[in-house]
């Protein structure tokens, strides 16, 4: 149960903060307060097992870093909500901060990013990287680090246990192997190649391998390949035997321990060059899962146990806790047992480790350091080609730029998109597309005239954050019809400039077009020259990116709507069942005539206009 309460003085915006009168008001209970500014803007979201003896600690304290004595100078209310633990006091704190992103809390977006491995509840399980929330019939494991360790485990599991990868509307309708099967990549349950039995025996070991106990798998696998040399059948025993050799050899490169199976999450925050890092590394079943660097936001000047009792309070509200954590810093005793008390288990948390353990920890802080120095460089190289593009343009307040790109195939699912340049690196948060309708097939001019219109007038009423420049993907013609929108709008304060391929259509042969149709050729080398490519290219990709989903939607949805008797409902029920179009097109007449509301009769009609 919670109970929110707001205590400040009558007056709440007057520059002086009675907080001797908030003080001797505040419970002595746990729950979650909220730092208030000038027009109650949230500067502050913490927990407390004690709101009174936490909150009065910043007006009663004078050991603060620059940053917290800053905020506090700034406080003129103070809003709580008592929770009924300090462990719910932490899952509300991170809700919050999520939610209002306040101006001095040390921020990790990172909470929707870790991907899972998952074994589907299906009969014959699929194999599958996975975001969200499983079934209950579905096994997962990770979280991991990065797409890309998730993607690796897949090829070793694939490649060692064969499973299948295909979406279930896939494997329902095969009526032969796919190229998997041929590449020894998978057993081809779909088509019985494989007895439920064996499947199934593959499945259970590769959770096994998943949950660190490759010594059992190893002693299974050896176990079959000497009865198949027993009964003669050298070939599956070959096959037995590249199982043990492909598993010892991932065995010996992942696993950190011999005999070690634990979970643990080795933690390291290095702030050097003005720069705070937190590295994550994961190891679950004793596996080395790979690493993750993060950067987070309003770290300003917090020290290194600020960062890390910021991360653990923020990263563990989302994602199970491992036994073991290995940390450089040290963490705040209350939020080690909230942490504990969430778990519902006995939670490790060192601070010194020794042994194989120190040597992780020190990979961590390692890891960190190089990441910083990878951001410097970048930083550096991004600061470079920003201001030698303020100096081509004579814009020394240059900042936010925006690039617009059309993209269609002959004028067929036209897309326009935008992309956004700002505090020295791209923004995809901030991108849009627009899906162009009611314009001549292949008319550039009116999609730009459209994309432009939709993306400034939206910008003006909601009056969100102007570009200082706009590059727009292609020549003089479609720089007018934006400078043309822009005085529309009242924006013609903006900078256009168009950026154009040139005769020769090369790369380093980029020409930019004012509105006044001034040609500038920078040369190949230009820094500048090298952000207005980066800026385009993005815009490109985003819009290309686009155009090929809208495209393949409407040339399913197309195929379809042209056989007769097959309207909205009915064409919705076949790409359901099947998957897509092309599953479709794979299925034969009685596949397609078992779908709900489509007999024989049409089933023929649907097989024959797809053949």
């Amino acid at each position: 149960m919670r109970c929110s309460t707001g205590y400040a003085p009558t007056g709440m915006r007057k520059s002086m903060f009675d907080s001797a009168h908030l003080i001797t008001n505040l419970p002595n209970l746990p729950g979650v307060y909220r730092m208030l500014g000038e027009d109650a803007q949230v500067l502050y979201v913490g927990k407390a097992g004690d709101l009174q003896k936490r909150v009065s600690s910043y007006f009663q304290k004078n050991d603060h870093s620059p940053r917290i004595r800053l905020m506090v100078s700034k406080i003129r209310a103070v809003e709580i909500t008592v929770t009924r633990s300090e462990s719910e006091a932490l899952i509300l704190e991170n809700n919050l901060i999520k939610a209002l992103s306040p101006r001095y809390n040390i921020l990790f977006r990172d909470d929707k990013s870790y991907p899972y491995l998952m074994l589907s509840g299906h009969p014959y399980p699929r194999l599958v990287s996975f975001r969200g929330t499983p079934q209950s019939s579905d096994s997962c494991f990770g979280p991991f680090p990065n797409a890309y360790a998730v993607r690796e485990s897949i090829y070793i599991l694939q490649k060692i246990f064969r499973l299948r990868t295909c979406e279930d509307s896939v494997f329902k309708h095969r009526s032969r192997p796919c190229l998997l099967h041929q590449i020894q990549r998978c057993t081809a349950p779909c088509v019985g190649a494989i007895s439920a039995a064996d499947y199934a025996a593959d499945v259970k070991n590769a959770t096994l391998f998943l949950q660190g106990k490759a010594n059992q798998v190893l002693q299974t696998i050896s176990e079959k390949m000497q009865m198949a040399a027993e009964k003669t059948e050298y070939e599956q025993a070959a096959l037995y035997r590249d199982q043990l050799k492909s598993l010892t050899a991932v065995r010996e490169r992942q696993f950190i321990g011999s005999q070690n199976q634990m979970d643990a999450d080795v933690i390291a925050v290095v702030s050097e060059q003005g720069l705070l890092c937190v590295n994550l590394l994961m190891i679950r079943g004793g596996r080395h899962l790979g690493d993750r660097s993060l950067f987070p936001q309003n770290a300003g000047e917090a020290s290194v146990e600020e960062a890390m009792n910021a991360f653990l309070a923020q990263h563990y509200s989302s994602f199970n806790i491992p036994s073991h954590i290995i940390v450089s810093a040290p963490v705040d005793a209350a939020l080690a047992a909230t942490l504990g008390e969430r778990a519902g288990y006995r939670i490790t948390i060192q601070t010194q480790p020794g042994g194989e353990r120190k040597g992780w920890l020190q990979t961590t802080i390692n890891n960190a350091k190089l990441a910083i120095a990878r951001q410097v460089t970048q930083k550096t190289t991004q600061s470079t080609r920003l201001a030698a593009l303020q100096q081509v343009l004579n814009m020394v307040n240059l900042q936010r730029i925006e690039c617009f790109d059309i993209s269609h195939t002959l004028g067929e699912a036209t897309v326009a998109s935008c992309v956004v340049y700002d505090q020295e690196s791209m923004q995809p948060g901030q991108y849009r597309r627009f899906n162009i309708h009611g314009i001549v097939a292949g008319d550039d001019y009116a999609a730009m005239r459209d994309a432009i219109t939709r993306r400034y007038r939206k910008i003006r009423q909601a009056e969100g954050k102007f570009p200082d420049l706009v590059l727009i993907d292609g020549g003089l013609g479609q720089l007018n019809i934006a400078a043309e929108v822009m005085a529309e709008l009242g924006m013609d304060e903006i900078v256009l400039i168009g950026v154009a391929k040139g005769v020769e259509r090369k790369a380093g042969m980029e020409q930019l077009i004012a509105v006044n149709g001034e040609v500038t050729r920078l040369p190949a080398d230009d820094p500048a020259l090298h952000l207005i490519q980066q800026i385009r290219d993005e815009a490109h990709r985003f819009a290309i990116t686009g155009h090929r989903a809208r495209r393949g939607k409407v040339r399913t949805s197309s195929m379809l709507e042209n056989i007769a008797g097959i309207g909205p409902k009915r064409r919705q029920k076949l790409l359901e069942a099947f998957g897509g179009l092309r599953e479709l097109k794979n299925a034969g007449i009685e596949d397609i005539a078992l779908v709900a509301g489509i007999g024989r009769s049409l089933a023929e009609q649907i097989y024959n206009e797809l053949h």
